[in-house]
C-alpha cells in the first residue's frame, strides 16, 4: 500500500480511516490532551456560563462562551481524536501566539501583573498539548498534503 492510500482524497475513504495511520498509544495520548482541555475548561468556564452574570464585561462573556464551546468539542475529541485534531492545533496556536505577542514583551519590560501572571501560568500548560499532538501527522495531512478541490 502506498503512502497516499491513507489520505481520504486518494483513497476515497472517510477521515476516520486516517486514525489507522496512528498507533493506538498516540490516539490515547491525544485523548489525554482532549480530556485535560475539556475538564479544565469545564471546571473554570462552565460555571461562568451556567450562572452568567449580565454585568460581565462583553468580551469576558464572549471568551467564556467560546471556551465552553471548545471544551464541548474537546470532549467530542475523546471519541474522535483524529477528526478533532484542529481543536488541539487551535489550542496550541492561540496560546503560543499569546505567549509570544503579549506575555514575552510584557516580561521583557517587567510589566507582568497578577492577572497576566495567572494567564501566563495557564497558557504555559500548552506544553502538555504540544506533547500529545502527532506533529508528523499534522505536517503530512495539513501542510504538505494536496488540498481539497475548489470546484
Amino acid at each position: 500500500m502506498t503512502a497516499t492510500a491513507h489520505t481520504p482524497a486518494a483513497s476515497g475513504r472517510s477521515p476516520s480511516v486516517d486514525a489507522e495511520e496512528l498507533p493506538l498509544w498516540r490516539l490515547h495520548a491525544m485523548r489525554v490532551g482532549y480530556a485535560l482541555m475539556g475538564v479544565g475548561l469545564a471546571i473554570v468556564k462552565w460555571p461562568l456560563v451556567i450562572d452568567y452574570d449580565q454585568s460581565f464585561p462583553l468580551y469576558e462573556g464572549v471568551v467564556a462562551v467560546l471556551l465552553t464551546a471548545m471544551s464541548l468539542l474537546a470532549f467530542l475529541g475523546l471519541r474522535y481524536p483524529v477528526r478533532l485534531l484542529p481543536i488541539l492545533i487551535l489550542e496550541v496556536l492561540w496560546k503560543l501566539i499569546w505567549l509570544g505577542v503579549v506575555a514575552l514583551p510584557a516580561a521583557a519590560t517587567g510589566s507582568v501583573d497578577t492577572a497576566m501572571s495567572t494567564v501566563l501560568v495557564n497558557c504555559s500548560l500548552v506544553v502538555l498539548i504540544l506533547a500529545v499532538v502527532p506533529w508528523g501527522y499534522v505536517w503530512r495531512h495539513y501542510v504538505v498534503a494536496k488540498g481539497d478541490r475548489w470546484r
